[in-house]
């Protein structure tokens, strides 16, 4: 099984007015933890489209228009991650998506590549998200060995990354940065939680 680790950012939280700004991604063998493959890549937008920024976003995120300027447009990149996914022969029996927030990056992936076309060629349509993964498994581990409940520790990733004596995401957020932690807290949850 491959897991598709993911991570977007973009010009804002509504659907309806932003857009992807950078999109991040490491195919990962799940048994062997090995890396298959990455891609990442700015995501140009016009500037009416940027005019409709979040300030509070791009704080985050430290964007600013003259980095994705020159970037390649959207059809370009959906075009890359399309021969992407049909290198690897990515399909719904083979891989899941693992991200910190799926309903977000799965909101801003379908504005690269639509569901109907993710539909037509059967890509996996499970989005698994880090925090529910470590819910399971803290509560879990509280029940068994009387440890904190996960709702004590907190479920943002950085929060889960401290409980794993990991550092935070670093700031500004990048793409390929979040998904390189967000793959770090992946590996060393599934360790910490070994029978």
């Amino acid at each position: 099984m491959i897991g598709i680790f993911l991570d977007i950012e973009s010009n804002g939280l509504d659907i309806q007015k932003h857009r992807a700004i950078e999109i991040a991604l490491k195919f990962i063998d799940l048994s062997s933890k090995k890396e298959i493959d990455s891609y990442e890549s700015i995501i140009y937008q016009p500037p009416e489209v940027w005019e409709l920024s979040d300030p509070n976003s791009l704080k985050v995120n430290g964007f600013t228009y003259e980095k994705i300027a020159h970037g390649p447009t959207e059809e370009q990149v959906t075009k890359e991650i399309l021969n992407l996914f049909k290198m690897h022969q990515i399909h719904r029996n083979c891989a899941v998506y693992i991200c910190q927030n799926p309903s977000f990056d799965r909101s801003f992936f379908a504005q690269l590549v639509t569901p109907k076309l993710q539909e037509e060629k059967l890509w996996p349509y499970h989005w698994l998200d880090l925090a529910s993964m470590f819910w399971a498994l803290q509560l879990k581990a509280h029940q068994l060995k009387e440890e904190a409940p996960p709702w004590e520790i907190g479920i943002s990733k950085n929060k889960i990354a401290h409980f794993l004596g990991l550092g935070e995401e670093k700031m500004p957020h990048k793409a390929m940065q979040g998904v390189e932690h967000l793959v770090e807290c992946y590996l060393q949850l599934n360790t910490c939680h070994q029978p």
